[in-house]
């Protein structure tokens, strides 16, 4: 379970002036072995809230409690061990552009356990025949489309089979029928783990056809959170305009 009370994120900007409150008393609960989509227009607040329950960010007030441990007041040797526990797709991917594509889905086994080559190599095949790539093990992402890239970055999130895992818009920059695809392999995923799945898309027709509970961020405060059909139902103004892709209303 993912508990955030209470966050709030200020930035102070470079030439000086009023903070920007990036996050304003936010207070969400993802349960455990859920498939959370956190929604929003740009600059909500949706990729901030991935960093504070990460311990990549800290909030100015409020907690974020993961599996039972406060992340907020965690040492840093502490939030390295937190970390073990957590898989992780970035917007851009963030491929190692030197590394083959078995050595990029390795990375994470090889940086934080002390497995065998052998079981590495074997669960790094495993991955990426889940993800559709065999035999692109050798490749250098260079070499690969976007979707490509999008599913060697999911075979990276999953390998170390973490039980908790964050998605920052898996699916940007892809045409529809390629963002599907990706969207069902994150649900496949996620039902084959029983994880604790947060992501964050702008993509909503295809995110919501995976998701179990719909949080939306408006200007760094949380203005709904419910399962996925009341998201679709919703008669609060700002979800029904950004859910429904409605051009007038309060957005």
């Amino acid at each position: 379970m993912i508990e955030i009370r209470g966050v709030s994120k200020s930035f102070r900007p470079t030439g000086g002036g009023a903070p920007n409150r990036a996050l304003q008393n936010v207070s969400l609960t993802v349960p455990t072995s859920c498939l959370y989509g956190l929604i929003g227009p740009g600059a909500a607040g949706k990729s901030i809230l991935l960093k504070m329950i990460t311990g990549l960010m800290s909030p100015d007030e409020g907690e974020v409690i993961v599996e039972g441990k406060n992340v907020t007041q965690a040492s840093d040797l502490e939030l390295q061990k937190m970390r073990l526990r957590f898989g992780m797709l970035f917007q851009n991917n963030a491929l190692f552009d030197h590394l083959t594509v078995e050595d990029n889905i390795a990375f994470p086994l090889r940086r934080l356990t002390d497995l065998p080559d052998d079981e590495i190599k074997r669960r790094v095949a495993e991955r990426l025949e889940v993800v559709a790539l065999s035999g692109f093990g050798t490749r250098l992402p260079a070499g690969l489309s976007g979707g490509q890239k999008k599913r060697v970055g999911v075979a990276r999130a999953t390998i170390a089979q973490a039980p908790i895992v964050l998605y920052d818009e898996p699916a940007a920059g892809l045409d529809p029928v390629t963002s599907q695809k990706i969207f069902e392999l994150l649900r496949e995923e996620q039902r084959a783990s029983n994880a604790t799945v947060v992501m964050v898309s702008s993509d909503l027709d295809r995110l919501l056809t995976v998701t179990d509970r719909v949080g939306m961020m408006y200007r760094g405060r949380l203005i709904f959170d419910g399962t996925t059909e009341e998201a679709k139902t919703s008669t609060e103004p700002y979800v029904r305009q950004f859910v429904h892709g409605l051009t007038e209303g309060p957005l």
